[in-house]
């Protein structure tokens, strides 16, 4: 009976240390799995700012067309100010 005790005990002392190491990374992956995706509702804000930065874009292409007609060399201008900042 007290070499089954001791056998019991060395395989206990054993197993615990391996059983938290295994919980503790399968808590840590879950969790940044979880964490990994993104809400219905960020994705929706995503998809919105990424409607805003399409709409601002084809803005800005047209404001420079209209410069680009009727003051071709405000490009220049803009370098010569960058370049002097």
């Amino acid at each position: 009976m007290a070499d089954f005790i001791e056998a019991m005990t060395g395989l206990i002392a054993v197993c615990i240390p391996i059983a938290i190491v295994w919980i503790i990374f399968h808590y840590r992956h879950a969790n940044k799995r979880s964490s990994a995706s993104i809400s219905a509702e960020e994705a929706r804000q995503l998809e919105e700012l990424m409607d805003i930065a399409d709409n601002m874009a084809e803005r800005i292409k047209t404001l420079e067309s209209i410069l680009d007609d009727e003051t071709p060399e405000w490009r220049e201008r803009v370098r010569e100010q960058q370049g002097e900042e």
